[in-house]
């Protein structure tokens, strides 16, 4: 390369970042002429109203925006206290001087702040991003939060995504993998929730591992002055009564911002299995009950404390507890042409599982520059004792069996994440992660002789698991005219070292699988403007999903005495490359391809041994697994005060296994719709519900289901109260399908207990201060919340 060209490619490259780039400044005072520190300026864009940045003002009432690319703007100016004041659109060709005086309100009275019925919806190449911080949500919980996400749906079967599972939800970031999710949807407010990130393309910022979609939960921080919380308390019927209550509250004044909460619940309902199967001649009618009255607790807090205005550090953390007893019944009817047997059992469960994490960070963050150190956590016990026990009245001879399986787990996560701004047309970030796992699980069989359980040696073991990852990663984001382009690579080594120790034949044995993975992981997406209101975006990303620590465990678990789990040490990775195009209307979702291919899918093979009459369900690697699909979105808004979304999700999936004898391939449509109405004496109607085709759910081809859910809102007391009395799962028709044995058919239903109907109160409270207190408190969290616009 010459010289010459050398200075053409610089000075190129100068242009790119640096091109069209101006300052905004000036002065906030007050109509006496005192300067107003923490003062808010925001820049918005004149053309699409979104936020471009903005800053607080110092101490003398400066503020500084800088290099800032030419286009059409304007200021909005506030402080709490002062009329907010907007100035006029202005084109930004060189740098420009805005001063304001703000006028004084005349009562002290808190922000005002224009809600809407539905959150702010916006789709991004790599996520859809859920703003709730303008939204007055009338339910009072994550899961009714996800129903108003479009394209999620909250069935028996958990959360899916465009027809997949495997959904990993996090909390700030922070995996919530050993978390009780169906607590965590149930019991999580929805009033301390910020937004909400749903990420169908990770980036190289996130953690390679997981096959499906992730859900970023992000939490408000204190926004509000002075000191303020609300108490929550629902009861409802699902199988038997149910009900919950919880408190938070939440504080900032000066440099300190904390919070905490506690909630309890004690939730019911019910989940059946009625399995229909031939076994040679014979036929086994199954029927299974299982009921759930578990007892939960959490509590969280958190502290932020601002050193200065660039630097902060804080910690949080959060503690669950989940214990439940339940007795499963099962009856078993076998016959043939000529004879019929019954086998009565039932499996006591007594389970006790805690969580503990906390999550020290410091922060450095400027105009250009961010870094965040930060360290996780995560201490989590699971102890069971379940026993299977015949029941009076079996014509089938059956002895009664024991489980103890107590595990350990122990995960501690380092982070270091720093990102340089260096126009609004280009963004570089890089980090490292370092995680450190340890797992213990005990698995003690034991079967009943003379009035005692007995140790089974060669069906009882400890497996152990030690795994270290090392990540590091890159991105760059710039931005060209309508173009706009991301890319990163992430770089993980990781080392699993699984060791099982059993008896054999009454000597002590070791079995040690080591599994090291070295791995690079792209991940790309670019977008352009079509119109002033249409959009199109193609991305791309490659995931890996590691087995579960309980998987790689080869014994074998019973849950009745026909049917039972058994772990595969020789589980392996599996791989994935997915594919996705985006069609936007005002920045909203509107049309969706996505396609995904993976190479052996960790996949759920449910086999059936002839000679035991047994059925197995164990994980396998099946080779070939390839997804589409077909998304098309709408808002529905054609009745005035009417507000939600509706669309259609068509799905095919495809399994292939020689090794298995896997062949499935279905295709699947869904329709969704979620909308709220405001009824006559300010009552809110909200309804959410489903139809769908048949599926695959795994090896299982699911037949044709249906939701409904629907809610009324009230709010009294100046809105400090708020009622909502929700009717859920009315039109659910459980789970029917058919499994293909290769050796058998079987015909199988399992739903969950129907038409749950729940009453929720929240009521809200808090200290309001006047101007003065105002102007010497204002938020830092408010710079953080701007900041936070990219």
């Amino acid at each position: 390369m010459t010289l010459k060209s050398l200075r053409i490619l610089c000075f190129l490259f100068y242009s790119f970042t640096s091109i069209a780039q101006h300052d905004i400044s000036g002065t906030i005072a007050d109509q006496n002429g005192q300067p107003l520190e923490f003062t808010n300026v925001i820049l918005y864009n004149q053309a699409t109203k979104s936020v471009v940045t903005g800053v607080v003002t110092n101490k003398e009432g400066v503020y500084h925006l800088k290099n800032t690319t030419s286009d059409t703007y304007y200021l909005e100016v506030s402080s709490l206290g002062f009329k907010t004041k907007l100035s006029d659109k202005f084109e930004l060709q060189s740098n420009k001087t805005f001063d304001f005086i703000l006028e004084e309100e005349n009562l002290t009275l808190d922000e005002v702040v224009v809600k809407s019925k539905r959150p702010v919806i916006r789709q991004t190449a790599e996520k859809l991003i859920v703003d709730l911080e303008k939204s007055e949500m009338i339910n009072t919980n994550l899961e009714d939060v996800m129903r108003k996400i479009p394209g999620v749906l909250v069935t028996n079967n958990g959360i899916s995504i465009a027809g997949k599972t495997g959904v990993k939800i996090l909390i700030n970031g922070k995996t919530t993998e050993y978390m009780d999710v169906e607590t965590l949807l149930r019991d999580f407010p929805a009033d301390n929730i910020s937004k909400i990130e749903l990420i169908e393309q990770p980036g190289a910022e996130y953690e390679a591992s997981g096959s499906g979609a992730i859900i970023n939960i992000i939490l408000k921080k204190n926004v509000q002055l002075g000191t303020h919380g609300s108490v929550t308390s629902w009861i409802g019927e699902d199988e038997g009564l149910e009900w919950g209550s919880g408190f938070s509250i939440a504080s900032y004044k000066n440099k300190l911002n904390w919070q905490s909460s506690v909630n309890y619940s004690e939730p019911t309902w019910r989940e059946d299995l009625f399995l229909v199967r031939t076994v040679g001649t014979e036929t086994y009618d199954q029927v299974t009950k299982e009921p759930y009255d578990p007892k939960n607790i959490t509590i969280s807090g958190s502290l932020d404390y601002y050193l200065n205005e660039n630097h902060s550090i804080g910690i949080g953390g959060r503690f669950n507890n989940r214990n439940s007893t339940r007795t499963i019944s099962s009856e078993t009817i076998i016959s043939d042409i000529n004879t019929t047997e019954t086998l009565f059992s039932e499996n006591y469960f007594d389970r006790d599982r805690s969580n503990f994490n906390i999550n020290p960070y410091y922060e450095y963050k400027t105009e250009v520059n961010k870094l965040v150190v930060d360290f996780n956590y995560v201490d989590f016990t699971n102890t069971n004792t379940n026993t299977l026990s015949d029941v009076a009245g079996s014509t089938i001879d059956f002895t009664d069996r024991r489980y103890n399986q107590d595990g350990t787990y122990n995960i501690k996560t380092y982070r270091v994440d720093y990102s340089r701004t260096f126009s609004d047309n280009l963004k570089l970030s890089a980090g490292t992660r370092y995680a450190d796992v340890k797992t213990d699980n005990d698995l003690e069989s034991l079967i009943y002789n003379n009035g005692n359980f007995d140790l089974l040696d060669d069906e009882s073991s400890r497996f152990v698991i030690d795994e270290t990852i090392f990540a590091l990663y890159s991105k760059i984001s710039a931005t060209q005219g309508k173009w706009s382009f991301s890319g990163g690579l992430r770089y993980e080594d990781s080392n699993t070292d699984g060791t099982s120790t059993f008896l054999n034949n009454g000597s002590l044995v070791s079995q040690v699988q080591k599994r090291p993975i070295k791995k690079l992981f792209p991940s790309a997406s670019v977008s352009r403007e079509l119109t002033d209101v249409l959009g199109a975006s193609l991305s791309y990303s490659y995931r890996i999903q590691r087995p579960s620590y309980s998987s790689l465990n080869s014994f074998a678990t019973f849950l009745d005495p026909f049917s039972a789990g058994e772990g595969n040490p020789n589980l392996t990775p599996s791989y994935t490359n997915n594919y996705q195009f985006n069609l936007t209307y005002d920045g909203q979702p509107f049309f969706i391809v996505g396609y995904s291919k993976t190479d052996d899918v960790i996949f759920e093979l449910i086999s059936q041994d002839n000679a035991t009459a047994q059925i197995r369900q164990q994980q396998v690697n099946v080779e070939n697994n390839a997804n589409w699909n077909f998304r098309l979105y709408a808002p529905v808004e054609f009745a005035q005060g009417l507000e939600g979304y509706t669309g259609i999700i068509v799905t095919n999936t495809d399994y292939q296994s020689p090794t298995y004898n896997v062949d499935l391939n279905k295709w699947n449509f869904i329709w969704f719709l979620e909308a709220s109405y405001e009824l006559p004496w300010d009552i809110d109607f909200e309804l959410s519900g489903n139809y769908g085709t048949g599926a695959l759910e795994g090896q299982i081809e699911v037949d044709w289901f249906a939701e409904l859910d629907f809610s009324f809102g009230k709010k009294f007391l100046d809105d400090k109260l708020k009622a909502n009395l929700g009717f859920n799962k009315m039109l659910n028709r459980g789970f029917i399908g058919n499994i293909d044995y290769g050796n058998g058919l079987a015909a199988v239903e399992s739903n969950e207990s129907r038409q749950n109907v729940q009453l929720r109160l929240s009521y809200s409270f808090g200290s309001k201060f006047g101007k003065k207190k105002s102007r010497s408190n204002s938020s830092r969290d408010e710079e953080n919340r701007i900041d936070g616009n990219d």
